[in-house]
């Protein structure tokens, strides 16, 4: 990263800062700069060139080209199944259902199965989800059903007497689904079909798999180019800076908003040498190359591009901290653009601007692209050129070459032979080399919004310029704004949840503890229910903050667009603010137990402001004003907050998780949960037969992370922050599945850090761990308990079974052992799961004497372990493959996750689960649990 005392440079004479923010262009002054950009090309261009260079947008006007180009498009959506999103886009909702494809591990068969499919593969973060082979040789039932129309098998009779002859011809002559798809093709038409939200997931889950991202989307349907900020937004990254430097030398930042040299790769012409190929090398740390740019050698990567011609793709390197291991010292970003420069001219004349230097490939340079070329004798950026001695011609290269040295301002060292079939690793070094002498300062250093106010001059379209997203985003900064410290604005503008909700909790806890203990005296219930009273008497007189007011406005807003730009806009300035904080040690990154297989302890550091505190401060105004309508003290006709669970369902409904165990106070606002789930009985009307599924275990086992990549949830992970509440979200099953199925929704229930590993000695913590851990248990149908090590087992769990086996509510548990065995081994020994039965059993027993219920043999480690064919120890793979920052996920990480999740939904479906509840039901264990 650029130190804060280097300016970022202009990138055009006459132009402000790249770093302001260019208001949007209307779209008549967008029309003039496209028309300019092409009169340039065409005055420069001579009637000798022997083909037309073009911006790709403008030449609608002068011949048929675009309509050919607009069939192509049409036919590749038509092709893929995807025509019918082009007015009502593809949301986030819609790909997260649960289907009859969650429960197959299936091949896609025909072309409309590709978006499916690369959807899913995504979700579960696979690193082979760009693959397009289609499997045509399958059997008829390897497929699932279509999604809209599942239902039960027919048997079809044939009639000797019938005429066959007409039907088996005809059945020869229907198409055969030979149609290679070339992945860029499908990510193109994927994302022309998605609204903005389902977008920004793509994007986000194709940088956790190390994919390179789109940054222009080619559109020459509607012959607008689209610069993807907005979809770029969610994408955060973490580096270390060389040489490590203690607490502050690990850094993470939005990859939207941090500034770095960045380099472009183009084709002119042609080219015998791959540019993708070039930067999966330059981006390797080793031999073994990485493919985040999809390329000619991989599946179906030579294959002819339809419509991702004038893609730009970006990618990034960030340092790890150590010196021997990083090809470069500080994050750097790369672009690629597919296509030739010269059918691109608009793409090709945003990178020459924006980049520290860029870098062309090609084995021609005759007049055409000279003059190409010339007209950027302007330009400041450094120019090289990457040439293969065996294609093109020696001897008019080298005199074009001469002619443009004084024009580009280089010299011969801007001008590289590749021998492709010679010493490819020496060539990567030396092309390592002259990157890292341009990274010296003065380097031009730009972040992808500078990028995006340069992409406006110049015509294009920014996806963030909406109005609803910008009405949104000034909202949102309203508030963020006015947050630095978060301690003391949550003191100041957050009030309710400060002090007298923590008195609050104690006296409930306290008289639950009564209620429990049977018979409590009445003069001390009578004493406890008075100060509660009074507490809450005091949360009630107090006015809604300004911040919570606006809030509000936000989630109140009529349109439901704008409601979750403003949403998404509130969590990403939240993140930017608690991502300015110091951090800890950068060691922390290298290590991988810290994050994914073992509790850490952190150095604690203040809680930050997150959204779930806006909406806990909504739920205290409701809790304090409910309790007086019980105790007589209000009056039902003056309630204020009676609107706000409707409100707070609507961000559970748009995938926001919800807080279910208050994370501050460690309790439960009951009156609040009951009014949600009341909210949510009514809206979602005849569809509320509900699973709940939990997940608990210590901090650090990856809980958040295993839930995120089985169901695309966006559960805060112990790397972004160190939440301790529990939290929910809801994911809809597919109409046409859910009576297969067996419910309607699944409910969530991530236990964050609730269940910290508390021994019995800590006492009133550990009796704290116990009750929570028995609340979320006696929600669930299904309950995962991650572990990393044996001896992580939550003490607070096993008590939990025990208390629970009393009541007769069991839930189906499934232990998620990670990391245990070589990522290789495809299931454990029976040898490893018989001394994982012995070691919990000895830990239940002492839990079932705690609980006085005696030392029998037959505990809850023996009921989980005791029927190897259920299934109910797995063996997790290692999340990541190599070493973060730039490690991607594992293959075997992701599928062992997708095989866990169709077990689940299988036990789901056959009914193992225990009974499926509707919502009445589980309001009804919330107060009694």
């Amino acid at each position: 990263m650029a130190s804060p005392g280097i300016e970022v440079e202009l990138l055009a004479k006459g132009h402000s800062d790249l770093g302001e923010v260019a208001p949007e262009i209307k779209a008549s002054e967008r029309r003039t700069a496209l028309a300019i950009a092409d009169l340039e090309w065409r005055e420069m261009e001579g009637d000798d060139c022997e083909f037309h260079y073009g911006d790709g947008t403008n030449e609608a006007q002068d011949n048929d080209f675009p309509t050919v180009e607009r069939s192509r498009l049409q036919e590749m959506l038509s092709l893929l199944g995807l025509e019918t999103y082009q007015i009502q886009k593809l949301s986030l909702q819609d790909s997260l259902q649960i289907s009859f494809d969650s429960m197959k591990n299936w091949a896609p068969q025909v072309p409309k199965d590709l978006p499916w499919n690369f959807l899913r593969k995504l979700q579960a973060l696979n690193a082979e989800a760009r693959n397009t082979t289609m499997l045509l040789d399958a059997p008829l039932d390897a497929r699932p059903v279509e999604k809209e129309s599942w239902m039960e098998e027919e048997i079809v009779y044939w009639d000797t007497a019938d005429d066959l002859a007409a039907d088996i011809y005809s059945f020869s002559e229907l198409p055969t689904p030979d149609t290679p798809v070339n992945p860029l093709d499908l990510l193109c038409a994927l994302l022309l079909s998605s609204d903005s939200f389902l977008q920004q997931e793509i994007l986000l889950r194709m940088s956790l798999c190390q994919f390179a991202l789109p940054l222009i989307l080619p559109d020459s349907e509607n012959h607008y180019h689209t610069f993807l900020l907005w979809a770029m937004r969610g994408v955060v990254r973490t580096w270390c800076s060389q040489p490590p430097r203690g607490v502050g030398g690990l850094r993470e930042d939005s990859a939207v908003l941090s500034r770095m040299p960045t380099f472009a790769f183009v084709r002119m012409d042609v080219s015998s040498n791959s540019k993708s190929q070039l930067l999966n090398a330059i981006l390797s740390l080793g031999p073994r190359q990485r493919d985040c740019f999809w390329h000619r050698d991989l599946n179906l990567g030579a294959n002819p591009r339809e419509i991702a011609d004038g893609l730009v793709e970006i990618s990034w390197f960030f340092p790890g901290g150590r010196e021997d291991a990083d090809v470069f010292p500080e994050p750097v970003a790369f672009l690629n653009l597919r296509g030739d420069i010269g059918s691109h001219w608009l793409q090709f004349k945003l990178l020459t601007e924006i980049s520290s230097a860029v870098f062309i490939l090609t084995d021609n340079i005759s007049k055409k692209e000279y003059k190409l070329l010339y007209s950027m004798k302007e330009s400041a950026t450094k120019y090289y050129f990457i040439l293969s001695p065996y294609r093109g011609k020696r001897n008019t290269n080298l005199r074009f070459l001469n002619k443009l040295i004084p024009v580009l301002k280089i010299d011969y060292s801007h001008v590289l032979v590749k021998v492709s079939s010679t010493d490819g690793e020496g060539f990567v070094r030396r092309v390592q080399a002259i990157l890292r002498h341009v990274m010296r300062p003065p380097c031009r250093r730009v972040s992808v919004e500078d990028m995006a106010s340069a992409a406006r001059r110049l015509g294009l379209k920014v996806d963030e310029d909406c109005e609803e997203c910008q009405k949104a985003k000034d909202r949102a900064e309203k508030i963020t704004r006015k947050i630095k410290d978060p301690e003391a604005y949550r003191r100041d503008e957050l009030r309710l949840q400060g002090e007298p909700w923590w008195k609050a909790a104690q006296v409930e806890r306290e008289l639950g503890r009564l209620l429990w203990a049977g018979d409590p005296p009445e003069r001390q219930r009578a004493e406890l229910r008075g100060r509660l009273l009074e507490l809450r008497l005091q949360q009630n007189r107090q006015a809604p903050p300004g911040a919570l007011q606006e809030f509000i406005a936000g989630v109140n807003s009529p349109s439901l667009s704008e409601k979750q730009y403003f949403l998404r806009w509130m969590e990403l300035g939240l993140a930017r603010v608690a991502q300015q904080r110091p951090r800890p040690p950068p060691e922390t990154l290298l290590t991988l137990r810290s994050k994914h297989c073992g509790a850490v302890d952190f150095p604690e550091r203040p809680d930050p402001v997150g959204v779930e505190h806006f909406v806990r401060e909504m739920g205290q105004c409701y809790e304090a004003e409910s309790y007086l309508v019980e105790a007589g003290k209000l009056p039902a006709g003056q309630r204020r907050f009676a609107h706000f669970p409707s409100l707070a369902l609507e961000l559970l409904l748009r995938g926001l998780p919800l807080e279910l165990v208050d994370g501050s106070t460690l309790s439960v606002p009951l009156r609040w949960i009951t009014g949600l789930l009341k909210e949510l009985h009514v809206r979602l009307e005849r569809r509320s037969r509900l699973v709940v599924l939990s997940a608990l275990g210590a901090p650090g086992t990856g809980k958040s992370t295993l839930l995120n990549t089985m169901f695309g949830l966006r559960f805060a992970t112990s790397r972004s922050c160190r939440l301790r509440g529990a939290f929910m979200q809801l994911v809809g099953v597919a109409e046409g599945f859910g009576q297969d199925l067996g419910c309607d929704h699944i409910l969530v229930i991530d236990s964050g850090g609730l269940i910290g590993g508390a021994s019995p000695a800590v006492g009133d913590r550990f009796e704290l761990e116990t009750s929570l851990a028995t609340l979320i248990m006696g929600l669930s149908n299904v309950a995962v308990v991650s572990l990393a090590e044996t001896r992580d087992v939550p003490l607070a769990i096993l008590h939990a079974f025990l208390r629970l086996e009393k009541t007769g509510h069991l839930p189906s548990y499934q232990f998620v052992y990670q990391n245990l065995h070589d990522v290789a081994a495809p299931s454990p020994k029976l040898r490893d799961r018989r001394q994982l039965l012995e070691q919990l059993s000895d830990v239940s027993k002492a839990a079932a004497h705690m609980e006085k219920q005696g030392t029998s043999t037959w505990t809850p480690a023996n009921r989980a372990f005791c029927d190897p064919a259920k299934q109910h120890v797995w063996h997790i793979p290692s999340l990541w493959q190599g070493v973060p920052p730039m490690a991607s996920v594992s293959l075997g990480y992701s599928e062992a996750i997708f095989e866990l999740k169709r077990c689940l939904l299988e036990n789901i479906r056959n009914g193992l689960s225990n009974q499926n509840k509707n919502i009445q039901q589980l309001i009804e264990l919330v107060r009694r649990l």
